[in-house]
């Protein structure tokens, strides 16, 4: 199959947020592939989301709120092309924005099949303002990348305000603790010590280990791990700092043990995982 492109990614200093567009030529076919979350508005032509379990046409107007795992394609009409716009989230580096329950929230939404793959239609709120905001003059700047993740966040709308199952306050130091997470944002977390959430939640150490592994799903200190390597992968990505800068910015004193790190958890050294994100190709383009 043939397909065309036309993609202008940019770059946020909010988060690691791109727009842009795709036009499949007649029968042409797309497979989103970015990390984390894709809101994908059909501009113009008709076409059809492709999955192994159902099929959908798509309309013009149509909005798609897809997962890296929704194992689907998008495939345009042989009658005629297909435009699509883009803008893929990854709510775990949305650390200054969004809290620690909010983002554990967004790791359970992508493996349930009722919010892993929504398909808006033209007349629902969030596709018609999606549509609207796009038929604007201008598509780039940070004000249009923060309503379309406005538009991302409402589509879930009571879900996300909702809280999670099993986690109703069972004790004085649990209610704490749970406020204190729906309430802060994630990378606020970077700047509190463990023995100062003991004193925030006054409770012992152990205890605090303990209602912090139910509510977040792994060790505080395992969580300050995972933050600053977001941190890290955002500055990478975003800025020219130097690898040095950006290990300090991060929370590490070391730069070997940052190098370490980062390598173990992503397979690659800091310097190289900069060169492949920042000159990365859009994810799922490639003939058939």
């Amino acid at each position: 199959m043939q397909f065309s492109t036309h993609v202008k990614p940019v770059r946020s200093y909010v988060s690691h947020l791109a727009v842009g567009e795709i036009s499949l030529l007649p029968g042409g076919e797309w497979m989103p592939r970015f990390p984390g979350w894709s809101l994908i508005l059909v501009g113009s032509g008709s076409g059809y989301w492709l999955h192994k379990e159902s099929n959908q046409e798509v309309q013009p107007g149509t909005v798609l709120v897809i997962t890296a795992h929704a194992r689907g394609s998008i495939r345009a009409s042989q009658l005629g092309g297909l435009s699509l716009f883009f803008f893929p989230v990854q709510p775990e580096r949305l650390t200054g924005l969004i809290t620690l329950n909010e983002q554990r929230f967004f790791e359970t939404a992508a493996s349930r099949k009722e919010l892993s793959l929504q398909i808006l239609a033209p007349d629902t709120p969030v596709a018609s303002r999606m549509r609207n905001l796009y038929a604007g003059v201008t598509r780039t700047g940070p004000a249009f990348r923060l309503q379309l993740l406005q538009l991302f966040i409402e589509v879930f709308g009571s879900e996300l305000t909702r809280e999670m199952p099993g986690a109703e306050p069972a004790s004085d130091a649990r209610e704490r603790l749970w406020k204190f997470l729906n309430q802060t944002p994630a990378s606020e977390l970077l700047h509190v010590s463990f023995s100062e959430l003991v004193q925030m939640a006054r409770c012992t150490p152990r205890h605090l280990s303990r209602v912090f592994h139910e509510l977040v799903g792994m060790s505080f200190r395992e969580k300050h791990a995972e933050l600053r390597l977001a941190r890290a992968c955002e500055l990478l990505a975003t800025t020219e700092s130097k690898v040095v800068d950006v290990a300090l910015e991060s929370g590490y004193q070391s730069l070997s043990l940052f190098n370490l790190m980062f390598t173990r958890r992503f397979g690659m050294s800091p310097g190289k995982w900069r060169r492949k994100h920042q000159t990365a190709k859009v994810p799922g383009l490639s003939a058939a």
